[in-house]
């Protein structure tokens, strides 16, 4: 259903019920503690996530990664960041 790199490739599927008897899949959201980070990103006007995943991370669709680093629920949520936090190693 995910590709091996995504967040929610080890992750649960459930079925649930609706209100009208049909079911749909659901995949738990991942509860993750922050890693310890390597440093620091000083974002400049423009810079999208996908390009320092790319960049930091050697894998542009990991970007998922620096938001679970910086408590972010989407890239959204880093938009205003002029400071984001690099994610070290896997865990």
């Amino acid at each position: 259903m995910f590709s091996p790199n995504s967040r929610y490739y080890t992750m649960p599927v459930d079925q649930l019920t609706l209100g009208d008897g049909s079911g749909v899949n659901v995949v738990r959201f991942p509860v993750r503690t922050p890693p310890t980070l390597i440093g620091y990103h000083r974002r400049e006007e423009g810079q999208r996530l996908d390009l320092m995943a790319g960049f930091y991370l050697k894998d542009a669709t990991t970007f998922w990664r620096i938001c679970d680093a910086n408590q972010a629920l989407s890239p959204h949520a880093l938009a205003a960041h002029s400071l984001i936090g690099i994610p070290g190693e896997k865990r």
